[in-house]
C-alpha cells in the first residue's frame, strides 16, 4: 500500500474547504467506474474546465473542495498525483490499513464507489472490512442495484448502507429497489444523476467529416466491448435498415474490456465482425477498437444521427453511455431496460421490445429518414441533459458530502445550474 495522505500542513491550508477522500477504481485503469470516479473528483473539486478524466491532471487546486483519491488496484499502475493511497484489493490487510490512514488524516467525508466486481472476496465483500474501520462519514455511490440479488449481494448492500451516512443511486428505478428489495431506509437514499460532459448541441453533418463519415447517416454505440450489450441485435437490425437507408453506417466504438481481452483475446470482436460479414454489412459497419479520450468521444457522439443501446437485460438501472448520448442531444433508440425507460420518458427517445430486431430497425430508420422527428427528440434529450452535466452533479455531491461531514458549516459554493437554451439545428444536407 503506497501512501501520501493529507498532512497537518495540508489540513491547515484547507481549513476553509471541504476535504474529501474518493475511493474507487481510477485511470489509467480502463473501466466505467474508473472514468466515473475521475470525473466525479473533478466535479466535486469544482474544476473550471469541463469535467472528464481526459481533460488533464488534477492537483489539490483552490476550488470549493479538496479531493484526494484512494485507487483500487491489483497491478502496479502509474497513477496521477491526486492518488494519495493505493488499496490492493487482493490483500485483506490493505482494507484496514487504508481505513486507518484515512481516519488519521481527518478527512471531512469519504466518497466511495461501489460495484460488486471491484473489491476482493465473494461479490466484493471485502469492502465491508474498509467500511467497518472507517470513522469518517461515508457517502457510498451504488452503481449496481439488482432487482433479484443473491443472498450475499443483498447482505453486502445492506451492510454498506448501515455503514454509510448516505447512499447515492443514479436513477429513481434503483432508489425504489433499495427499500423494497434490500430493506434499506429510504431516508438514507439520495438520487443524483450520472454526470455527463457539457458538450455543445451541434449539427451532426458538420462533424462527420472529422471522423470520415461525410454524407453518411450514422448510428453509434460505444463502450468497452463485451458480450451482454446486444450488439448482435443491432447488427441484425442494421441489415433491415440498409435497404431503406442505403448509405447508413453503424459505428461500434470501444476497446475490448480488459478482463475479457485477458481471458479470450479478441474472440468476441471477431464474432461480431463475422456476423456483420454474414449479413452483408461489410460497407455499413465500422469497428473502432480504441479507448478514446473525451474530445474524440465527443466528436463521435456529435457526428452520429442516432444512438442505440440494445441491451438484453431489463434490470439495468444505469448506463453511462446512454447518459452521455442524452447529454449530447442524440436521437436515441433503446431496449426498455429500467434506466432507459426512465431517461427516455416524455419523448426523449424511443423504446423497442427486447430481442426484436425488426422493431429496432423500424425505429432507427424512422429517425434517419424523418429529420423533424429526429431533431425534436434531440432537443428534448439535450434540454434534459443540462441537469446532468458534471458541474451540476458535482455541486450536488459537495452539498451532500458537506451535510454528512463533521464540519457541516464548511463553505461549499454551489455551481450554478445554468439552464442553457437549446439552439436550433442548422441546415444540413438531406439523408440519402
Amino acid at each position: 500500500m503506497s501512501s501520501n495522505v493529507l498532512t497537518s500542513a495540508d489540513r491547515l491550508h484547507d481549513r476553509d474547504r471541504l476535504r474529501v477522500a474518493a475511493v474507487g477504481t481510477y485511470p489509467p485503469r480502463q473501466c466505467g467506474i474508473a472514468t466515473f470516479t475521475s470525473d466525479l473528483v473533478r466535479a466535486v473539486r469544482g474544476d473550471a474546465r469541463p469535467a472528464g478524466s481526459w481533460w488533464g491532471a488534477v492537483g489539490s487546486g483552490s476550488g470549493p473542495a479538496r479531493v484526494d483519491v484512494v485507487a483500487l488496484d491489483r497491478l502496479n499502475r502509474a497513477f496521477p498525483p491526486e492518488v494519495r493511497l493505493r488499496l490492493r484489493t487482493d490483500r485483506p490487510g490493505d482494507y484496514v490499513a487504508v481505513a486507518d490512514q484515512l481516519n488519521r488524516a481527518a478527512y471531512d467525508a469519504v466518497s466511495l464507489q461501489h460495484e460488486y466486481g471491484i473489491y476482493g472476496g465473494d461479490d466484493g465483500e471485502r469492502v465491508l472490512d474498509l467500511l467497518d474501520e472507517l470513522d469518517v462519514p461515508v457517502v457510498s455511490t451504488l452503481h449496481t442495484v439488482r432487482a433479484e440479488p443473491s443472498d450475499n449481494q443483498r447482505r453486502i448492500l445492506r451492510a454498506i448502507a448501515r455503514s454509510s451516512a448516505r447512499v447515492v443511486v443514479l436513477s429513481h428505478a434503483a432508489a425504489r429497489l433499495l427499500p423494497d428489495v434490500y430493506g434499506i431506509d429510504p431516508a438514507k437514499v439520495e438520487v443524483i444523476p450520472h454526470g455527463v460532459p457539457d458538450l455543445p448541441f451541434v449539427e451532426p453533418d458538420e462533424v462527420k467529416p472529422l471522423v470520415g463519415l461525410a454524407g453518411r447517416p450514422t448510428v453509434l454505440s460505444f463502450g468497452l466491448l463485451g458480450p451482454g450489450k446486444g450488439y448482435e441485435l443491432a447488427l441484425r437490425a442494421l441489415a433491415d435498415v440498409v435497404p431503406a437507408v442505403p448509405a447508413a453506417c453503424y459505428v461500434i466504438l470501444g476497446a475490448t474490456h480488459p478482463d475479457l481481452l485477458e481471458r479470450e483475446g479478441e474472440a468476441y470482436r471477431s464474432s461480431l465482425q463475422a456476423l456483420a460479414a454474414e449479413l452483408g454489412l461489410g460497407d455499413h459497419v465500422r469497428f473502432v477498437d480504441s479507448y478514446v479520450d473525451l474530445p474524440t468521444l465527443g466528436r463521435w457522439l456529435q457526428a452520429s444521427d442516432v444512438f442505440v443501446t440494445p441491451y438484453p437485460g431489463a434490470e439495468q438501472v444505469v448506463s453511462g453511455t446512454l447518459a452521455y448520448a442524452l447529454g449530447t442531444g442524440k436521437a436515441i433508440v433503446s431496449t426498455p431496460y429500467a434506466y432507459a425507460r426512465e431517461l427516455l420518458a416524455d419523448g426523449r427517445g424511443r423504446l423497442v421490445p427486447f430481442g426484436d430486431s425488426v422493431a429496432l430497425a423500424r425505429e432507427i430508420s424512422r429517425f434517419l429518414l424523418d429529420r423533424t422527428a429526429r431533431d425534436a427528440a434531440r432537443r428534448l434529450a439535450y434540454r434534459h441533459g443540462r441537469q446532468m452535466t458534471w458541474p451540476v452533479v458535482g455541486a450536488d455531491y459537495r452539498r451532500l458530502l458537506a451535510a454528512v461531514s463533521d464540519r457541516p458549516g464548511v463553505a461549499v459554493p454551489a455551481t450554478a445550474d445554468a439552464q442553457l437554451p437549446v439552439p436550433r439545428v442548422r441546415a444540413a444536407s438531406s439523408l440519402g
